[in-house]
């Protein structure tokens, strides 16, 4: 069994206390108690974090996928069964697969990450005269309608076509219900087909 010191019982003497089993605290997680989530990210955190670090190589990133790691175990701790592995070769596992969807996401965004403002005004040199004029109006017309859009919706748009968010990622990130953030892509679609709809040059 192993061992962990407990300083809250005699300060400057302290008592060593048992840890509880790690099969134990999943087993109180999935039945709903947070007191063992505590625990169980006390006694393992370090473990989590430094996998993911590594694969990774980067902090930010590494913070997130920890925070997911253990949102995971609170919703599926009930289905853990020692087939698994013990339960740090479970954690281990959960970080693995999280940081490896972390990397595909991260390449993903680097292949489609742009902003608005980077919409280029003028196309390369190999466009004609004529196609360059088209393309510029063509920039100008869609950088004015998602200017026009409320904040909250050119946001949602731009960070899920632009930055390739999914909507729950969206959600997630934004602290908002899926449904409301749904509702604002859509309705920002909306908005910017109708803005364009009337302009010269703009497919619809």
């Amino acid at each position: 069994m192993m061992l962990a010191l407990d300083f809250e019982s005699s300060p400057g003497r302290p008592v060593l206390a048992a840890e509880p089993d790690l099969g134990s605290l999943l087993a109180r997680i999935g039945r709903g108690d947070a007191h063992a989530l505590a625990d169980l990210y006390d006694r393992t955190s370090r473990i989590v974090y430094s996998l993911a670090l590594r694969m990774l190589g980067d902090t930010a990133d590494a913070e997130e996928v920890s925070a997911d790691v253990y949102n995971q175990v609170w919703r599926t701790a009930r289905q853990y069964t020692p087939d698994r592995g013990s339960p740090i070769t479970w954690l281990i596992m959960i970080t693995r697969s999280r940081s490896l969807d972390r990397l595909r996401l991260r390449d993903s965004r680097r292949q489609r990450e742009t902003t608005v403002d980077q919409i280029p005004d003028r196309p390369g040199d190999a466009a004609s005269a004529e196609e360059s004029a088209v393309l510029e109006q063509r920039a100008k017309q869609v950088r004015k309608a998602l200017g026009a859009l409320p904040a909250e919706q050119r946001q949602a748009l731009e960070l899920s076509f632009f930055n390739g968010l999914t909507h729950t990622e969206l959600a997630d990130r934004l602290g908002e219900p899926l449904g409301t953030v749904k509702t604002r892509i859509r309705t920002a679609i909306a908005r910017l087909r109708a803005a364009l709809k009337d302009e010269p040059g703009v497919a619809q």
